[in-house]
């Protein structure tokens, strides 16, 4: 495609490149679902292609679809499960551990305060009663302050049921769909630009496969690397804790923040405190460190031709600018923007505007 296009015509598709940038900025609450789901369906497509060669073409789309949306539910559905045996356990130990918990901090704390000449004291009895209290309450007495909060907050709770309801309903769709959405896109395209457009596509495919390829990789080798680890620390729930932070990890700061928070928990519900925060402190320091500047520069980013620096500044862009979603897309979408700055750095090289007027 070369840079040569008249002005009038290159106003015209300036202009429209403006007015979908905006109307995508207006409408991003609204698209949140549709976005997450097309994500998915571009991921999930290739199983279900896969699955239809292998029944030799026997099996319905529409079945072969059903069973990979269910397999992606299920695989979702066990990651948040691993959080069941971690709760179930701690729950109990906190309705035990917290009065003495309480009683040591009150040790370490008022005779600190009185050092420094702060006469204050921690008043733990009030403060004792009150989490015995709640720790201690029925289902009912939880469940209503969280219905008091949910009508405070209705829209946003409805919102958030609604994309988690729609969002299975959108994916069902845009993989059955999905050559046919695939193609309808492409009629759009001018014959004239549809080879330059062919190869970016193609490229651009080959580099976002790249990239779940090697995020598939960085996720596995952190579950195993967190269990390991805390595991030789001796927790008790290593496994559970450890796997559920590498497998969340998929969704940047997050993952690491929920993991962080439940192994620290859990340390301090079985060992002394100082060993608890020492046990969060280095493994989750070297999880971090082994992550950030070893495993995704070198797994995710390598793969898809992004400089670790690269990496990091698309992770911190995209979430200023589009908050968690942009967190979630930030590789995928700048593997897909560096094919095509690729493309226009070749095409700027080649034209007169690089080469200048020839003699």
């Amino acid at each position: 495609m070369a840079l040569n296009l008249p002005p009038r015509r290159f106003a015209t598709w300036l202009g429209l490149g403006v007015l979908s940038v905006a109307v995508l900025w207006i409408l991003g609450p609204v698209l949140v679902p549709f976005a997450v789901a097309a994500v998915f369906a571009y991921a999930l497509h290739p199983l279900v292609l896969r699955l239809q060669a292998l029944s030799g073409h026997k099996l319905p789309r529409l079945l072969c679809v059903v069973w990979v949306e269910f397999l992606a539910l299920s695989a979702g559905v066990g990651v948040v499960l691993l959080l069941v045996p971690i709760l179930t356990r701690e729950i109990p130990l906190l309705q035990q551990q917290v009065p003495v918990l309480l009683d040591q901090l009150a040790a370490t704390v008022n005779p600190a305060l009185a050092q420094w000449g702060w006469h204050l004291t921690l008043d733990v009895g009030s403060l004792k009663s009150q989490l015995i209290k709640y720790l201690s309450a029925n289902r009912e007495d939880w469940l209503e302050p969280l219905i008091s909060s949910l009508k405070l907050g209705g829209s946003f709770a409805l919102a958030l049921l609604g994309n988690v309801v729609l969002m299975p309903v959108v994916l069902f769709y845009l993989l059955n769909d999905w050559d046919r959405w695939v193609s309808a896109v492409t009629e759009w395209v001018p014959p004239a630009w549809r080879p330059a457009y062919d190869r970016f596509v193609i490229e651009s495919d080959q580099v976002l496969g790249q990239y779940l390829r090697g995020q598939l990789l960085v996720m596995f080798a952190l579950a195993v690397f967190y269990a390991t680890a805390l595991r030789l620390f001796g927790l008790d729930l290593a496994l559970p804790i450890g796997v559920f932070t590498g497998l969340a990890v998929f969704v940047p700061y997050l993952g690491f923040g929920l993991g962080l928070m439940l192994a620290l928990l859990a340390g301090v519900l079985q060992f002394a405190f100082f060993k608890a925060l020492l046990m969060v402190a280095v493994v989750f320091g070297a999880g971090q460190i082994l992550e950030s500047f070893w495993l995704t520069p070198r797994w995710v980013g390598e793969r898809i031709g992004l400089h670790p620096l690269a990496v990091i500044f698309a992770l911190l862009a995209f979430g200023q600018l589009f908050g968690f979603v942009g967190i979630l897309v930030a590789l995928p979408v700048s593997a897909v923007l560096l094919v095509a700055m690729r493309r226009l750095k070749k095409n700027y090289f080649a034209s007169d505007l690089y080469r200048g007027p020839q003699a």
